[in-house]
């Protein structure tokens, strides 16, 4: 895939999943907005590996949760770059993937449900808000938003996550509908447990193993598997698909 020319604003970028993300576009002549929370280190390593890849890149600290701050962000972006083609929403409220550890229903607050609410969802729309007049004026442009397996099979019902999961896929199928005749098109990445990263660090082995068991392809994520299918779903090879949720959990789930 050539994405040379072309400049990606990814959420959340700055480790793990987003990492790959990141450099996978970079791979592909990208320039990369490396959006992070608080780790600038972290930030700065990613912009490296971008560089060093052949693709150009710069981090841009934004908490996206907040609506001016998501809109600077977007602002700063077409700035330094002078354009947006892609946004990758890959941003999330602070969670833990731990079976012993998370809480049952009967043990959740409102508040749970609302802080993942508001990292998926609020975070996605304030972003798509600050984009949309530029790819409206563009007539162009392509929103990738990272949900999660779990909304069709929650193996471990992570309530508070994969609630706000499943929400952001049906905000991003209404936005593709909206946004089709426009031509900008809206999906999603669905992956499953993505291991190393900070989320599944308190994972146990077994569980890893029992995941690894019913899964076709026998063994569990990394964070480079789900770059390939985020390039796949901004390229030109997806130029005929909007408002689909793909899963790349190695056979985990099957629709």
């Amino acid at each position: 895939m050539d994405f040379k020319d072309k400049v990606v604003l990814i959420t959340g970028a700055g480790r793990g999943i987003g990492a790959a993300i990141a450099a996978g576009f970079a791979r592909e002549g990208a320039t990369v907005a490396v959006n992070y929370l608080t780790n600038a280190s972290a930030a700065d390593s990613t912009v490296a590996r971008c560089q060093a890849l052949g693709g150009d890149a710069f981090a841009l600290p934004a908490d996206v949760r907040i609506q001016a701050q998501a809109q600077n962000l977007v602002e700063q972006v077409l700035l330094e770059a002078g354009r947006i083609d892609i946004v990758v929403n890959n941003a999330f409220a602070p969670y833990a993937f731990d079976p012993e550890l998370r809480k049952r229903f009967w043990e959740l607050d409102w508040q749970n449900y609302q802080d993942q609410l508001d990292g998926a969802v609020h975070a996605a729309y304030n972003i798509c808000q600050a984009v949309l007049p530029h790819f409206r004026q563009r007539a162009q442009g392509s929103i990738i938003n990272v949900v999660s397996d779990l909304v069709a099979r929650p193996v471990v019902p992570y309530h508070d996550y994969t609630t706000a999961k499943s929400a952001l896929v049906g905000f991003s199928r209404n936005l593709a509908a909206e946004l089709g005749p426009l031509g900008i098109r809206v999906n999603c990445v669905a992956p499953g447990l993505v291991y190393p990263t900070d989320a599944s660090r308190s994972t146990r082995e077994d569980v890893k193993e029992q995941i690894t068991a019913q899964t076709p392809l026998r063994r569990i994520a990394a964070p480079e598997d789900i770059a390939g299918p985020v390039l796949f779903l901004a390229s030109d090879w997806a130029r005929f698909m909007t408002g689909q949720v793909l899963y790349v959990d190695g056979g985990l789930v099957m629709k």
